[in-house]
């Protein structure tokens, strides 16, 4: 018998940013490992990641962290991990190695493994199962314990069709269920959607027609690690006579593989190269990196990217998900392409591009699994909710469905739930471009204020000698008033700084601390009540 415990890093009421973590008997086990866009209000922050203190701190006892699949929202934090504890094993198929490795982390790092190819720890053991998914070789993972099977589901979704790379093992999931679960931590993204997904997912009809009725240059907007969709889109392109032309190097890359390990089927000669971006007829494919959502199609629309000019006639298909975080800066970069005469087509409401389980998928699995305890997983609370009402009409306990926050710790000793409210500490790390370093609030207020009030310097020079003044005061402003239609502002403020140098100058000793403080409070004031804005004031006095 064992003592389980249960808790997230991430993944709780958000979308992304999953990180699950299982302590049995003093092993931890780490399910997937993710990252959370920013919004747009979070000025200069490229991507979110869980607070990995926890693990850090206990990094003795982990037994290694095991994906899912290959999207960032599940494995895009590994890097900034490795970066905590570089020797952590991450277990990983073989397409999410890859996106692994692209990313830069060391195969050394990496344990390839196979669905249905059971992985023992001592008395414990982790089970993968293949799912369906937009990824190829994505997995569930069933952990073994003495008291039961822990499951996690991962993203999936319920398609007989979906084939090969794609498969999953339905057979097996129903096994696992007759053997015991303890409890099943599943995904709620599509809790409120009535049905099945499949088979609105299937959008190869759609990218057709799309071709069909545009007989222009059609540019895709495409993940590119949701293979499943870039497959659908080059099927669309059969028979076309029209050149697909993948763009950038990571894109390329992608599909290359997706080509060698046969999760893409492919026309022969449909692919074309550089020489048919100018093609009236061609179809690009264009890709984001984890670090810059939409900085490709913003720096096309801007006409700084090297090799794509856009036209009227240009039709661009947003071939990817819209998340709430998203769903602002996917509008302005519309209303941008629509100002240039461009066209834009997005997803059907009708349809839709995320591979996730809806009511009758989630339904399905927690008759297969028929769970103890349910946990759902992954996605907003309201979502979360969804998923524990589903499992409810399922006649799930009440008291047997937990629903958690980030950090609430689920204890279960020899089978039986304990009710002792233990949570662990969890912050969100704030990643600025390359940085592994946590931004933290204070800086993003800073940039807040920046980004509304923007920024006044003041610097002037005074004689270490002499104890006079020198040089300035000067004025420089950035994003608050423009010096040369601000003549009279700029001199009131040079004379109200130049009066605060000089009387806090004496023959003996110049007062640095309180020239900057006063600077800043009289110049606030006057600021504020001829412009009733409140830019960032910065002082610097030297001597010389």
């Amino acid at each position: 018998m064992s003592k389980i415990k249960i808790f997230s890093l991430g993944g709780l009421d958000e979308n992304g940013k999953n990180t699950y973590v299982v302590d049995i008997d003093n092993d931890l086990f780490i399910f997937d490992c993710g990252l959370k866009y920013a919004s747009g209000n979070m000025l200069g922050i490229d991507y979110i990641i869980p607070d990995f203190d926890y693990l850090v701190k206990n990094q003795k006892r982990i037994k290694g962290v095991f994906l899912t699949h290959g999207h960032y929202e599940n494995m895009g934090s590994v890097s900034d991990l490795l970066d905590n504890i570089p020797n952590l094993p991450i277990y990983a198929t073989k397409f999410t190695k890859y996106v692994l490795m692209e990313d830069g982390v060391n195969e050394k790092n990496i344990i390839e493994i196979k669905p249905h190819k059971k992985i023992n720890f001592g008395k414990n053991s982790v089970f993968p199962i293949s799912v369906s998914h937009s990824s190829p070789d994505s997995v569930m993972y069933v952990l073994n314990t003495a008291d039961g099977a822990i499951c996690y589901t991962g993203d999936f979704l319920i398609d007989p069709s979906m084939s090969n790379a794609y498969d999953m093992d339905l057979g097996k999931i129903a096994y696992v269920g007759k053997q015991g679960v303890l409890c099943l931590l599943s995904e709620s993204v599509f809790s409120e959607k009535i049905g099945h997904t499949s088979p609105n997912h299937h959008l190869v009809s759609f990218f057709r027609e799309c071709l069909k009725k545009e007989n222009k240059r059609v540019i895709f907007l495409v993940l590119p690690t949701h293979l499943f969709t870039i497959g659908g889109i080059l099927s669309a392109a059969a028979n076309t006579h029209r050149k697909v032309v993948v763009m950038g190097k990571r894109l390329q890359n992608m599909v290359n593989f997706g080509l060698a390990n046969n999760y893409l089927e492919i026309q022969e000669g449909i692919l074309g190269d550089l020489s048919n971006i100018e093609d009236d007829n061609s179809v690009l494919l264009i890709c984001d990196d984890k670090a810059n959502q939409y900085s490709t199609i913003n720096k096309i629309v801007g006409g700084y990217d090297k090799f794509i000019k856009l036209r009227k006639t240009d039709t661009i298909v947003f071939a990817e998900p819209r998340y709430d975080s998203t769903e602002k800066t996917i509008v302005k970069i519309e209303n941008d392409l629509a100002m240039q005469g461009c066209k834009t087509i997005s997803i059907p409401k009708d349809k839709t591009i995320l591979h996730h389980a809806s009511s009758e998928d989630l339904m399905l699995m927690i008759k297969l699994t028929n769970p103890k305890y349910f946990m759902p997983v992954k996605g907003e609370y309201r979502y979360m909710v969804g998923a524990a009402n589903l499992a409810s009409n399922l006649k799930v306990p009440k008291e047997n469905i937990l629903l958690k926050q980030n950090g609430d710790v689920v204890t279960f000793e020899n089978g039986k739930l304990l009710d002792n409210f233990e949570h662990i500490k969890v912050n969100d790390v704030l990643i600025d471009g390359k940085s592994s370093d946590d931004v933290g609030e204070l800086v993003l207020k800073d940039r807040e204020m920046l980004s509304e009030n923007g920024i006044v310097l003041i610097s002037a020079t005074i004689s270490k000698k002499n104890r006079i003044l020198l040089v300035g005061p000067e004025v420089v402003t950035r994003g608050f008033v423009y010096i040369k239609d601000s003549t009279e502002m700029i001199n009131e403020i040079k004379n109200m700084c130049e009066i605060i140098i000089e009387r806090n100058i004496t023959p003996n000793y110049v007062d640095y601390n309180k020239i900057k403080t006063e600077i800043r409070e009289e110049l606030s004031k006057y600021l504020y009540s001829e412009t009733e804005c409140k830019p960032m004031i910065i002082a610097v006095v030297q001597e010389v």
